[in-house]
């Protein structure tokens, strides 16, 4: 194969602003630096020694967003693009400034100069582990055929060439080993599907004696330049987070409190003297309204929250690839998720065997193997049956309808065997004898396999096959022939696939079809069971087909043999005539049996879907699979319950035709909707509102013959229409650009490689452990990180009131009540740990929270962060700062030295109450926290002179203030805590009593 590295990236979509802060390659502010240039077609040339030389961009993988020029810049330009961030920036550098000055530069400097190394470092880490997984796979070795034989390279060393493995690149098929010139590829990588696929090489280098003659050969393969479009090519032979926008909509609501209060001391002041001096002033001396530490705590705690869902034994070998993003885990409202590999194996089995008067399920296959083994182990008691019309009426035993329905199975598919032995055909010994431990099936379905495997099983085999002939081998060994003499493959119109054969021993011709039981109902005789237990087997999530067959004289097969080539050479409405000539022979054919296979899901599926619905997450799956076989993984999964009706979208290709059937759509009620890719292309070009507004009405929706670009747009218009979070769920390369849209996106590691798992935001093992992911992970990560929030919150607004009633005491001076250490003390060592341990804080057990999805529904409504719990902690706040501070107003003595001991120490012991007031499932941890604050404060008291007076606070008059000053100010909150969970208790705590 000569291989075209795709190391140049697709050019990318240009859509809205995302509601996140994920960057994807190619779409940061540093990509014009990153040789992102344009996209050209290339020639690979072959046998021209002086131009193979030429030099290719690499092929590498780059999962990175920064490089090494551009990640300091890149990293402070995504910090301070922030509003939060760039106001301390602003406020660090007015201390510069001697007439703005408040105290010492380090009070400004050292807090913003932690919160940017803590996430220099934390960016820094992230981009070494995606670092480290690039250069795992660009250190894969491959084999590359030259003039001087096979050299081995890794993937970012190679370019353009001729290579003879599977090779992460675009790959055009030149030559097989294959005595019969086809090759059976897969297409994971691009459209995800496992199942085989039938190619054919270019003819003339097919022709080649060997593979090294390639190299000899002077000619040149011509490539279309890199496009999204996974489906055509064009050559010729001569490629965040929610929850922090809605912190930093709170942080401009404080920083606007900011400025109201400030304007309102220099307005009582009468605007007297340098009043717009008298301004700034104020802006930095409550500028603690607006916490420095609050995104340094959240940015630690989102890091806590990766590591737990790391370190967690019930979902192993999850890798949290995001960590900036987990909280969005709890807030998902729509899931889609792809089909194959995915929600199933893709991996088919025989379930069913139904011959209209008898069916044969898993647990009766040895009745079938009975009766095929006796149908060619015993003689015939009689001359064989006339092929005469009258025969065909006499009413056959079940042993010969069986054997009768086997057969055509065995006989009607696209299956080929292909032997092997240590890993080398073997075509001299292995295929001459039909080795059974050497033989794979290989097929465009995996139905197909599926199909042939099962009649292996029950007696007949296929152990031989090339374009013109097939063999089937009975349970006594013998081997049947029979020659191929027409063959109509299956396609997405005709919904069937048929083939003509002779069995050489008899000399009998015979037509064989299988297909839809909507396409089939019209061709076979007529019966009264056919529709009846089709839906029956269909509501068992069962895929269905209906195989006939007709048996054909010599004379109406060269008649027709005739007509079908004259069709084949028409100019005008070729396919047209060709449909026709075969349509003449799908007339009154004999109804032999139905089938029904079943792909085979993934571990607990249904019960992860079902925890997902009620915790109020709605399902969409998407899926390159056709129409009929998303319908029934739909149903067997789940997806689609059993007491919901199914409104399967007609095909339109106008707008008046999807005008009508939208219409039709709208008068359902309580309806999943089923719908094909071309159909909702056109439904999004003429009625993309109408269509999204009735889509998310509904209780699950299934998008079939979606193309990746279809899916990333599905995504794209869910979170735009909608306003809601949505997550991606995925596992091979064709799901890359929906995880990527998605404010969430989950890759599954399975047989389709890991493009998905290295693109996504969180990497899973098994679609099971989503569950957990949702319920338990992303449930508490939100619940937590609101927590934080509220409390830093808290934390800031409780001392900027206390300001704020010193200096309206002391006539509205712009005076700071404490400096110094004390201030960065507040909010680091005395108050951090305690505050910063609500991350381990937890209302139920994981147990329960799996046990009762319903639970996760609260936090869709961002009920534990919006506007009134961030009003309700405002108020409680002015509260407490006001207590606080007229109490050590009212009772200090005389100097006021005193004043700031009592009013700094009652803070201090107020915020430790408080966090474990709200603490609701107490840790070892959140203990040691409070302790180790409390006793650093004590024992930092021994160096605070300067601000503190030491014989003070060891009186008993100091110990008193203080523990008046606290109850006052906390015993109300715990009262009201009391009140609230005895009259008017959280959801939770009905299942924690």
């Amino acid at each position: 194969m000569a291989g075209i590295p795709d190391n140049i990236p697709l050019q990318p979509v240009r859509h809205k602003k995302r509601h996140d802060n994920k960057h994807r390659n190619g779409c940061c502010p540093w990509s014009s630096c990153c040789g992102m240039g344009d996209f050209r077609p290339r020639t690979v040339w072959l046998g021209h020694p002086e131009k193979r030389e030429q030099r290719y961009p690499r092929n590498v993988i780059n999962n990175q967003k920064y490089n090494f020029f551009t990640f300091l810049p890149g990293v402070l330009f995504n910090q301070f693009k922030y509003f939060f961030n760039l106001y301390f920036l602003l406020l660090a550098c007015s201390q510069f400034v001697n007439e703005l000055r408040l105290g010492a530069l380090y009070t400004y400097w050292v807090p913003l100069g932690f919160v940017l190394i803590i996430t220099i470092v934390r960016e820094a880490v992230e981009e070494i582990r995606c670092f480290l997984r690039d250069k795992e796979v660009n250190s894969q070795i491959y084999s590359k055929l030259s003039t001087r034989g096979e050299l081995l390279f890794t993937l970012k060393d190679s370019a353009a060439g001729v290579f003879n493995q599977r090779v992460p690149a675009d790959m055009i098929f030149l030559r097989t080993s294959e005595r019969n010139g086809s090759c059976f590829l897969r297409t994971d990588q691009l459209d995800g599907e496992t199942d085989w696929k039938l190619r054919l090489p270019v003819a003339c280098t097919q022709r080649l004696p060997t593979a090294a003659d390639l190299l000899q050969i002077r000619s040149y393969v011509y490539a279309e330049e890199p496009n999204i479009d996974i489906h055509n090519f064009i050559g010729t032979f001569t490629r965040i987070g929610l929850f922090d926008l809605e912190v930093n909509c709170l942080t401009k609501i404080l920083f606007g409190a900011l400025v109201v209060v400030s304007l309102v001391m220099v307005a009582l002041q009468h605007f007297a003297g340098r009043w717009y001096l008298q301004i700034f002033r104020f802006l930095l001396l409550f500028s603690n309204i607006v916490p420095i530490s609050l995104r340094v705590n959240l940015d630690m705690g989102k890091m806590v929250f990766s590591w737990m869902i790391k370190k967690d034994a019930k979902i192993p070998g999850t890798v949290v690839r995001a960590s900036t993003i987990p909280e969005q885990l709890g807030r998902i409202s729509y899931l889609l998720t792809d089909k194959t590999g995915t929600l199933t194996q893709n991996e088919m089995v025989f379930r069913r065997l139904h011959l209209g008067t008898v069916a044969y399920g898993m647990d009766s296959m040895d009745e079938v193997q009975s009766h095929v083994f006796s149908a060619y182990t015993q003689p015939p008691h009689d001359a064989p049956a006339s092929r005469a019309p009258a025969a065909t009426k006499v009413r056959k035993t079940i042993s010969s309808r069986v054997h009768e329905a086997v057969k055509a199975i065995a006989l009607v598919h696209n299956v080929t065997p292909v032997y092997e032995a240590n890993g080398v055909t073997d075509q001299a010994e292995a295929e001459q004898h039909y080795e059974d431990t050497c033989r794979v099936y290989q097929a465009s379905s995996p139905d197909e396999v599926s199909l042939v495997q099962w009649t292996e099983s029950v007696g007949l085999t296929l152990v031989g096959r090339d374009q013109s002939s097939m063999q089937l081998r009975t349970p006594s060994g013998q081997i049947l022939n029979f020659t191929i003499l027409q063959i109509f493959p299956f396609t997405y119109e005709s919904k069937r696939m048929g083939i003509i054969v002779r069995d050489e021993s008899t000399g009998e011709i015979t037509f064989y079809m299988k297909g839809a039981d909507v396409v089939m109902a019209g061709i076979v005789q007529y019966n009264d069971w056919l529709e009846e237990e089709c839906g029956n087997m269909a509501r068992e999530g069962l895929r269905v087909l209906v195989v006939a067959k007709k048996s054909l004289t010599e004379e109406q097969y060269q008649d027709f043999e005739a007509r079908y080539v004259q069709a084949k050479l028409s100019v005008h409405d070729r396919s047209l005539k060709v449909a026709t000539v075969i349509e003449s022979l799908e007339m009154e054919m004999e109804l032999l049996c139905l089938t029904g296979v079943e792909d085979q899901l993934q571990a607990d599926v249904r019960p992860t879907l079902e925890i997902l619905r009620n915790a109020g997450i709605k399902v969409w799956m998407l899926t390159g699979d056709k129409l009929e076989t998303a319908t029934c993984t739909a149903k067997n999964a789940h997806l689609v319950t059993r007491n919901q009706d199914v409104h399967v979208f007609r095909p339109v290709t106008t707008r008046s035709e999807a005008h009508l059937e939208l219409n039709a759509f709208r008068r359902k009620h309580d309806c999943a909707l089923v719908i094909s890719g071309d159909s909702l292309e056109v439904c999004l070009k003429f009625y993309e509102y109408e269509f999204m507004e009735l889509a998310c009405q509904c209780p699950a929706v299934v998008c079939c013959r979606c193309a990746p670009t279809q899916k990333a747009q599905i995504v794209r218009l869910l979170q735009e229409r909608t306003g809601k979070l949505a997550c991606a769920v995925g596992d091979g390369g064709n799901d890359v650009s929906m995880i990527q849209e998605a404010d969430c996106g989950v890759g599954v590691e399975g047989k389709e490689g890991k493009q998905a798992s290295l693109a996504a935001d969180f990497s899973v093992t098994q679609f099971k452990h989503l569950g957990r992911l949702l319920m338990v992970h992303g449930r508490n990560s939100y619940k937590r990180s609101a927590a934080l929030s509220q409390f830093v919150i808290h934390r800031s607004l409780c001392i900027s009131t206390m300001q704020a009633v010193f200096s309206s005491v002391f006539y509205f001076a712009s005076v700071p009540l404490y400096q110094g250490f004390l201030i960065i003390g507040y909010s680091t060592i005395y108050t951090m740990f305690p505050v910063f341990s609500l991350v381990l804080d937890k209302d139920v057990k994981s147990e329960v929270a799996m046990l009762y999805p319903e639970l996760y529904k609260d936090l869709l409504k961002g009920r534990p962060l919006s506007f009134k719990t961030f009003l309700i902690w405002v108020l409680i706040s002015i509260y407490q700062g006001s207590i606080i501070m007229y109490g050590a107003l009212l009772l200090f003595e005389s100097e006021f030295v005193h004043i700031v001991a009592i009013s700094f120490t009652s803070l201090i012991l107020t915020e430790l109450l408080m966090v474990a007031l709200t603490i609701q499932t107490w840790h070892w941890l959140m203990i040691v926290a409070e302790l180790l604050s409390l006793a650093c404060y004590i024992a930092s008291l021994v160096f605070l002179h300067e601000f503190i007076d030491v014989y003070f606070i060891a009186t008993l008059s100091f110990v008193w203030k203080v523990t008046v000053i606290t109850l006052v100010s906390c015993l109300p909150l715990y009262i009201l805590k009391y009140l609230r969970r005895r009259f008017s208790p959280p959801s939770y705590s009905k299942l924690t009593s």
